[in-house]
């Protein structure tokens, strides 16, 4: 009997290449997955939740082994279209986008999700999932768009809190896809076309800036930032799941498109997100709300990446995508788990479930180690991979902030364990046990990053760029990540009683969402005001006018000299016979000159 190691079989799935498949292209994926989140809310719960398994499986499974260049092109109201068009980045995020699709279905399951919400959800990944595949401006903005609506009916489907997180969501995402739109038609404007093919990303100039706003909404952007951790906390556990997925990364996809040569602005920016979104995440309690912040944090280093642009940095940015779906879902799993099981949200009234609940630990140390960028888990080769292309190009300052976002991701997920797993409770009180669904889904994905971390050479066959100068498994980056770790164990050491003290700590949206408030209810009541205002003089005039004409002596008492009394009488009684003469006198001159000109 002949043994393979896990790399042998990866070595020669390599040679004989994952993309020599020719697949016939009947439709978009997208539409098969959208196709049973219409029919999903009229089946059982274990048919409807196991055809969404078996969709976004097989959607994951036909992208890794679809030939490169397939293409599905239409012609769409006189423009050419490319529904389907497959290359390495459409690969792979058609790849992670379907397996952690098929893993957060289960979980929805086993945490009784309705089927209601799950079609939602579903109607979620299928437009994610069209925007990745999409080969032109057009189709990709169309499924941008119903990605914001099926988002926003996700949280909306939970009601209560989550009904204005998600009005304020769609708000942004609203404006964001406007910006998008704009983007794309003055991009058509000037190169004739919307396909991808038709230039190098967004033209230079106001394409690019309202392209990159509007992207950056999705992304996360310092500053248009604020829809993420207030809508994430609120849904039903496993919508969070999904959520933590799809918009974001969907918007790293499209900075990729829009600028594939890479962007300075852009990088800087990212390394912002990095840094800005690790402090805000340090300072939460709320468990959801902490991931959310550490959703925008991870997401600036893909940004950083994309703006480096360089092809390491680009592999890294893609790599940290994939390995980010992974280990950021797990976190929401477990969070989900430990919230369903103990009713509790707050990390400063949890402690000790490390017990009660040991493989949702397991699950949870894994996901923190990998998003950590701990030797041995993914998140390590992809991190490793932004800040190597950033020394590489001497971009010294991005360098350093992603180190230093790197220790406080450490003391984060510190803090997370500490409280909710390793400190003893307070008070003890009964804890509901994970579902079996739960932890299929959970170790499965633990699993991934485990094996990703290992053995890199599985996701480097896949990735876009060049993974030339990429070896994770160096002493100087090795040491790198021991020293981070270090860092963040006495960094949470020193802070852990400070930290401990902080309750609430505000953001941007704190002024935001107020002032939009005001400033909208302001201008809809000043609006109405000026209209009845206007109105109110309109039929005022009109009244007068009419009167005037049907008693013309209200004139003449007004005039200096000339009373009523002074007029004859048969002037002062036949008021109306004069006043209905006057009108007839002027409808007869509009009527001539009117004439006068047709003729």
């Amino acid at each position: 009997m002949i043994e393979y190691s896990l790399v042998d079989i990866v070595a020669q799935l390599t040679d004989i290449g994952l993309s020599s498949v020719d697949i016939p292209v009947i439709a978009p994926p997208a539409i098969f997955i959208l196709a049973i989140a219409l029919i999903l809310p009229a089946l059982s719960r274990r048919v409807g939740h196991g055809l969404g398994v078996l969709v976004t499986a097989g959607v994951a499974i036909m992208s890794l082994f679809i030939r490169d260049g397939t293409y599905l092109a239409v012609n769409f109201l006189g423009f050419d279209a490319v529904l389907l068009f497959v290359d390495s980045f459409s690969r792979l995020m058609g790849v992670i986008f379907g397996t952690i699709g098929a893993a957060a279905v289960v979980y929805s399951y086993s945490s009784n999700a309705t089927n209601r919400q799950t079609a939602f959800a579903l109607g979620y990944v299928g437009t994610s999932i069209g925007s990745v595949f999409a080969g032109d401006w057009l189709t990709l903005i169309f499924f941008w768009e119903l990605m914001a609506v099926t988002s926003s009916l996700l949280v909306w489907d939970y009601g209560g809190e989550a009904v204005r997180a998600g009005f304020r969501y769609a708000i942004y995402h609203g404006v964001g896809g406007s910006l998008l739109l704009a983007a794309i038609i003055w991009q058509y404007v000037e190169v004739g076309s919307f396909l991808f093919s038709a230039s190098q990303g967004l033209t230079a100039g106001v394409p690019a800036v309202l392209g990159a706003i509007g992207i950056g909404v999705n992304v996360g952007f310092v500053g248009l930032h604020p829809w993420l951790p207030d809508t994430y906390p609120r849904p039903h556990i496993a919508a969070s799941v999904f959520l933590s997925v799809y918009t974001t990364k969907t918007g790293v996809y499209g900075l990729a498109r829009a600028f594939p040569n890479g962007n300075l602005a852009v990088a800087y920016m990212g390394t912002a997100m990095a840094l800005v979104g690790v402090i805000y995440a340090l300072l939460q309690n709320d468990m959801r709300r902490l991931l959310s912040y550490h959703i925008q944090s991870q997401v600036g280093y893909m940004v950083a990446g994309v703006g480096i642009g360089t092809a390491l940095a680009t592999a890294g940015a893609f790599a940290h995508v994939f390995n980010h779906i992974l280990y950021k879902a797990l976190l929401f799993m477990t969070a989900g788990v430990v919230i369903a099981g103990t009713q509790e949200e707050n990390l400063k009234y949890l402690g000790g479930l490390k017990n009660a609940l040991p493989l949702t630990g397991l699950a949870f140390v894994i996901a923190a180690l990998s998003i950590s960028g701990f030797p041995g888990f993914n998140g390590f080769v992809s991190k490793g991979m932004i800040t190597g292309a950033a020394h590489k190009k001497h971009l010294d300052g991005i360098f350093y902030i992603l180190l230093a976002a790197g220790v406080g991701t450490f003391m984060s997920f510190i803090k997370f364990g500490y409280y909710a797993f390793v400190r003893e409770a307070e008070s003890v009180t009964p804890v509901q046990s994970s579902r079996t669904g739960q932890r299929v889904a959970m170790l499965s994905v633990a699993g991934l990053c485990v094996l990703f971390g290992l053995f890199p050479e599985m996701l480097f066959s896949i990735l876009p760029g060049s993974t030339a100068k990429a070896d994770p498994f160096t002493l100087s980056h090795l040491s790198e990540g021991a020293i981070l770790a270090t860092l963040g164990i006495i960094g949470f050491a020193v802070l852990k009683k400070p930290l401990s003290k902080i309750t609430d700590v505000p953001d941007i949206d704190r002024i935001v969402h107020p002032a939009v408030f005001y400033a909208t209810r302001g201008l809809v009541r000043g609006t109405t005001e000026i209209f009845a205002l206007v109105d109110a003089l309109l039929v005022r005039l009109s009244s007068e006018a009419i009167d005037t004409i049907n008693n013309p002596a209200r004139v003449t008492n007004v005039v200096p000299g000339f009373q009523s009394e002074q007029a004859p009488a048969e002037i002062r009684s036949s008021g109306v016979n004069i006043g209905t003469g006057a009108l007839l006198v002027v409808l007869t001159a509009v009527m001539t000159l009117t004439l006068t000109i047709l003729m």
